[in-house]
């Protein structure tokens, strides 16, 4: 599924750690990859990229099934390995099966996890799937993973902030209590940018070697009246 970007000799997959991520040589100078090409997910790997960011249009038949899903079915909240060759996926949202829409979008999650366990050489990708009605992480703040892949279905996508835009001295305990807001963390408010519905975003955390103190910077968005619920599904690796 993808085509690896190319590498100097000193990236080949034999340079890898045993971890399976090379350090980064210059973590500071962080940039993002915007793309509609799903294969530019590799380009995670490349020196300072700290997160890429697939945008893809969503179908009708998808749109309406989530509408639908948010609107008129319960909660759902999974947290579990997956192994995207043994499991049953038709049993991962049992109370939206008799939707129009339902195999179309069990496919792309299929895929979406396929693609992780391809990118990152594993077997299984740790899953969250959950609805949400308000912010799970209302606060700016880093992920301790070595990457997380995450899709908003529906409702408003993820909020993050380039590098520039950011103290990174105010997160966690340096804000000293206060809001984001107020704490300084945030240097230019125009800046902070969101993960538009059904983008895959793949972002490097803290515990990627070499990335240690250069994860992105993110956090969950607030519902607004027009759109109060979303379906977020996140992939880790395990």
């Amino acid at each position: 599924m993808f085509a690896r970007v190319p590498f100097r000799q000193s990236d080949s997959a034999s340079s890898l750690t045993a971890g399976g991520f090379r350090p980064l040589f210059n973590p500071s100078a962080t940039r993002t990859v915007i793309s509609h090409h799903f294969a530019d997910l590799s380009r995670i790997y490349e020196d300072g990229v700290n997160l890429c960011l697939i945008q893809r249009p969503i179908t009708s038949v998808m749109e309406q099934f989530v509408y639908r899903a948010l609107q008129d079915v319960g909660s759902i909240e999974i947290s579990q390995q997956v192994d995207p060759v043994n499991f049953d996926f038709g049993k991962l949202w049992p109370q939206v099966a008799q939707l129009p829409g339902y195999q179309d979008w069990l496919a792309d999650v299929e895929m979406l996890i396929s693609a992780f366990c391809e990118l990152f050489e594993r077997r299984e990708a740790g899953l969250r799937l959950r609805t949400l009605d308000k912010a799970m992480c209302p606060r700016f703040h880093v992920d301790r993973v070595p990457a997380r892949m995450i899709c908003s279905y529906g409702g408003i996508g993820t909020e993050w902030l380039p590098e520039h835009a950011l103290n990174r001295r105010k997160l966690g305990m340096g804000s000293c209590g206060l809001p984001d807001a107020e704490s300084g963390l945030i240097t230019d408010p125009t800046a902070i940018r969101q993960m538009p519905a059904f983008a895959v975003g793949l972002m490097k955390g803290e515990s990627w070697e070499g990335n240690e103190g250069h994860g992105l910077v993110h956090r969950s968005p607030q519902p607004t009246a027009l759109q109060p619920r979303r379906l977020l599904l996140t992939l880790d690796r395990v």
